[in-house]
């Protein structure tokens, strides 16, 4: 395989993540209006003449972005042409570069006009899925290289569901955690894990609402993520890829556990805890979304082993 593709592949991951930091470093520090209400200028110039703190993070995360894109669009054209014979990677290349497209729209859409919250809140997770696209694409690069037979990956219907169901009531989680941001809810309860020490019960008003309901959802999450990973770890001890697949989702979901109650706990002071947070999310999401792949794979490969049976049993 081109060396050059796998190193342009691991470059192209990395800017996604830049991407997706970006965008969460925009809404922490509130300089989604730094350039005002135009795009893709600022304040109606090509190089802005007031420069202020916010400004210089909004138009960094659209540089950023814009070059991001660039560098998807290629990947998506040249794992294509080098690996399109594989079964995953022309869906991926579609899915990559559209939905940063798309997220680069509804990101314009919100200077341009305002948006509410609730849409605001998308904005992440569509950001997420082009992430995964392009980690996806960067994995089937490198096993290009490695011969190995797909027809000896099992997963049963169980695990299957964990694994589908996980993912989608994930994708839920993060936009609560969006939706958190976008209503400025992050410090609406300066206690963890309950609301308030001092008022125990049922939160009072809406952002409280709105904060318990995601660290609730996140709570579910890592339980569902770790008993997952105890039935993995029980019955596919010698499936190494779905195995490591869990240990490392079941790592990522206790970080984010972590860093999204450091958040709470120091007030926001420190907006590197705030990013891993984000950081976190992202890889799980990743993580999870090649555990998908894996499902196809096992149900593709149960479906050729069954094509086969059927032919040797009419020869």
């Amino acid at each position: 395989m081109n060396r050059s593709l796998k190193w342009f592949s691991i470059i192209t991951t990395i800017g996604m993540l830049f991407v997706l930091l970006g965008g969460a470093l925009v809404t922490k520090t509130e300089s989604g209006d730094g350039c005002g209400d135009s795009w893709p200028l600022c304040h109606g110039e090509l190089i802005p003449s007031n420069i202020t703190f916010e400004l210089v993070v909004e138009l960094s995360h659209r540089l950023v972005t814009g070059a991001v894109g660039f560098l998807v669009l290629a990947l998506s054209i040249w794992t294509w042409r080098k690996i399109g014979h594989i079964r995953e990677v022309k869906f991926l290349s579609i899915l990559s570069f559209s939905f940063l497209v798309l997220q680069a729209l509804i990101g314009a859409a919100a200077v341009v006009w305002e948006q509410s919250s609730a849409v605001l809140a998308l904005h992440f997770g569509i950001s997420l899925i082009s992430f995964a696209a392009v980690l996806l694409l960067t994995l089937l690069v490198f096993e290009a290289d490695q011969e190995h037979s797909k027809t000896h990956l099992v997963i049963d219907k169980r695990v299957q569901f964990h694994i589908i169901g996980i993912i989608l009531y994930c994708y839920v989680v993060v936009y609560t955690g969006a939706f958190v941001r976008h209503k400025n809810a992050s410090l609406a309860c300066p206690d963890w894990p309950i609301c308030n020490f001092n008022q125990i019960g049922l939160p009072t008003q809406m952002h409280e609402w709105i904060q318990m309901g995601h660290r609730l959802a996140a709570g579910l999450l890592f339980i569902w993520i770790i008993y997952a990973t105890y039935i993995v770890l029980k019955h596919y001890k010698h499936q190494a890829l779905i195995k490591w697949s869990f240990i490392i989702a079941a790592t990522l979901v206790s970080l984010q556990v972590i860093s999204g109650a450091l958040v709470v706990l120091t007030r926001l002071e420190f907006i590197v805890i705030a990013l891993l947070h984000a950081l976190f999310i992202s890889c799980l999401f990743g993580v999870l979304s090649y555990l998908v792949l894996l499902v196809t794979r096992s149900k593709y490969s149960q479906k050729i082993n069954k094509g086969t049976a059927s032919e040797s049993a009419q020869i």
